[in-house]
């Protein structure tokens, strides 16, 4: 079964313009974005002193699931993501929930992203919702334009990014190691620490999402998402280690921050921020562009409303979805709260990437790169670290998700009997 594109329809196009570099960069620009400074503090308080061990655990599932994404994106390389694989493979209906949890997940992530971003810039609470609210519209803006300023800008912020994590990680590791006690921690702490940062991997998905903006998709594609998270892995490892060795990262909402200013480089604490600041907006940038391709595909298929499927005739993004997402996530950061939004995110995204396990252990041995094996792996490790997650969170996005399935089964009702 092949996904339908949109030339084979008729309806518009977006443009490759996307090379493996930009793609590497935009995935890069998602996972190594405010995570890698703000996960560590639940994170640990979690895991105590097994923190590497819920690493370790994060990072085989996001192992699994990228896998299961690059394997499903080379013989489907059109905008949607798992919401693509999961009809082609498994159904509409499993197509739809992946989608829906996509959506809803990540719309809760840009506003993490944007209330972390002004959290690191100003004090006050209100003037930090006016500033997320701020950058949600300023960034909404640059997709608005293509493309290729989403991933110029991403290359810049990304950069940026890099430059005070390798600062930082110098100045922790020349540092003296501090003893600590950790705190005291179960099999169940280390596997909601696991969920918990599986929230800062779980970026490869943008690259998924963009298919129809990518050149030689079938090739670039697999190539992007094994290269952005093995860049990662790298990069939390290097991080975890470091702040492992020089002081209790449970003990403080800003990890990198203290560790850095307990080294006694307190001089670098306002570079830590401001890099904070541009890994938050960094990874905003590339949600909102990967949010819009995922509604783009769901409004063209008539799971959401229509009038999002609409793509600008100048610049070829999915101008209608993109405007809808900011409007959303302006209400969200000023009325939600950061610990929040990003437990809901982490269920919605785990419950996406199970569909996509799942849908991928379906493929045929001529479209297999990796054995079934990791697709189980990558279902199983999916559920079970969204049920470790808090019970609030979990709830509220699986009533959300269960809303959505009962609307959609009165319309399909609805429309079966007007046509009978």
């Amino acid at each position: 079964m092949n996904a339908s594109r949109p030339e084979q329809t008729g309806e518009a196009r977006l443009a490759r313009r996307l090379g493996l570099g930009d793609a590497v960069l935009i995935g890069l620009g998602s996972m190594v974005g405010a995570g890698v400074f703000a996960v560590w503090s639940p994170a640990a308080h979690a895991a105590g002193s097994w923190l590497l061990l819920g690493l370790a655990i994060a990072a085989v599932v996001a192992y699994c699931n990228a896998a299961s994404s690059a394997q499903l994106a080379a013989v489907y390389p059109v905008s949607g993501g798992t919401y693509i694989y999961g009809r082609e493979r498994l159904g509409e209906w499993w197509g739809f929930a992946a989608g829906w949890c996509f959506v809803i997940g990540k719309t809760a992530s840009c506003a993490a992203m944007a209330l972390t971003f002004a959290t690191y810039v100003v004090p006050d609470e209100w003037l930090q919702r006016l500033l997320a609210l701020a950058a949600v519209l300023v960034l909404a803006a640059v997709n608005y334009r293509g493309v290729t300023r989403t991933a110029r800008l991403t290359r810049i912020l990304v950069t940026c990014t890099f430059v005070v994590l390798a600062l930082v990680l110098v100045l922790l590791y020349t540092g003296e190691p501090h003893h600590h006690t950790s705190a005291p921690t179960s099999a169940y702490g280390v596997l909601q620490s696991a969920g918990l940062l599986f929230f800062a991997f779980a970026g490869y998905a943008r690259i998924a999402t963009m298919g129809e903006e990518v050149r030689e998709p079938a090739r670039t594609i697999p190539r992007a998402i094994t290269v952005a998270l093995a860049v990662a892995i790298g990069i939390y490892l290097l991080v975890a280690v470091a702040l492992l060795r020089t002081g209790d990262p449970a003990s403080t909402t800003a990890p990198l921050a203290s560790a850095v200013d307990g080294v006694g480089a307190a001089w670098a604490t306002p570079i830590v921020r401001i890099g904070a600041a541009l890994a938050s907006l960094g990874a905003l940038l590339a949600l909102i562009a990967g949010i819009g391709r995922t509604t783009l595909a769901m409004a063209r298929n008539r799971d959401l409303p229509g009038w999002l499927a609409a793509v600008h005739p100048r610049y070829q993004v999915p101008h209608h979805a993109e405007l809808a997402l900011a409007a959303v996530v302006g209400v969200l950061v000023l009325t939600t709260d950061l610990r929040g939004v990003i437990g809901f995110s982490s269920f919605g995204v785990l419950l996406y990437y199970a569909i996509a396990n799942a849908s991928a252990f379906t493929q045929p041995a001529d479209q297999r790169r990796w054995p079934r094996a990791v697709n189980v792996i990558g279902l199983t490790g999916c559920v079970v670290l969204a049920v470790t997650l808090p019970w609030t969170s979990a709830v509220v996005a699986a009533v959300l998700l269960a809303a959505a399935l009962l609307v959609r089964r009165f319309r399909t009702g609805r429309a079966e009997s007007a046509r009978s």
